[in-house]
């Protein structure tokens, strides 16, 4: 399969994301990366927006509800949020929606902040496999996945989408 290019796909979101916030009337969202892929698909995405807001982070570890199964991961960091929640038109920002687990406990994050006025989701890539009710309001592109088949974003700069395949990983081992 080949994989669409990031940087492309970044240009086209941020089109679909100025529609989605002009039709909608928000003229000043506060912007929030997840931790890691989310953070460098918001920064790359406000960089072609050409906007200087503040980039809000989150580290959902917490807040993920396998967390008692996949045990304390070493890089957990806090969650930088330099505006206010309460209120506020969000656009939250990740990499990759598999089953929607990460943007369920994204959001009790930000509403243990505070009761935002709106939340848009962007996602560079909806990989259609959700186990939970949760899609993208803007998407850099949508694709099937077999089951042994992962992607993963590489970067920060530049960003770039990588294909594993997770049979050859369990055969290797």
């Amino acid at each position: 399969m080949n994989l669409p290019n990031p940087a492309e796909l970044i240009s086209h979101m941020a089109a679909d994301l100025n529609a989605h916030l002009h039709k909608r009337g928000i003229t000043d969202p506060r912007f929030i990366g997840i931790r890691t892929g989310g953070v460098w698909v918001a920064q790359a995405l406000l960089k072609t927006l050409g906007s200087e807001a503040a980039l809000g982070t989150l580290d959902v570890s917490f807040y993920r509800d396998d967390f008692s199964q996949n045990g304390l991961h070493p890089q957990v960091r806090p969650s930088e949020l330099p505006f206010e929640i309460e209120g506020q038109h969000l656009v939250l920002i990740d990499d990759v929606l598999m089953s929607g687990r990460t943007i369920r406990a994204a959001l009790n994050e930000l509403f243990d902040y505070g009761r935002p006025a709106s939340v848009t989701l962007v996602c560079l890539l909806d990989l259609d496999a959700g186990e939970l009710p949760i899609r993208p309001n803007v998407v850099g592109a949508t694709l099937s996945l077999a089951d042994h088949e992962r992607v993963k974003l590489t970067g920060p700069e530049p960003l770039g989408l990588e294909m594993q395949n997770l049979s050859t990983a369990s055969a290797a081992l």
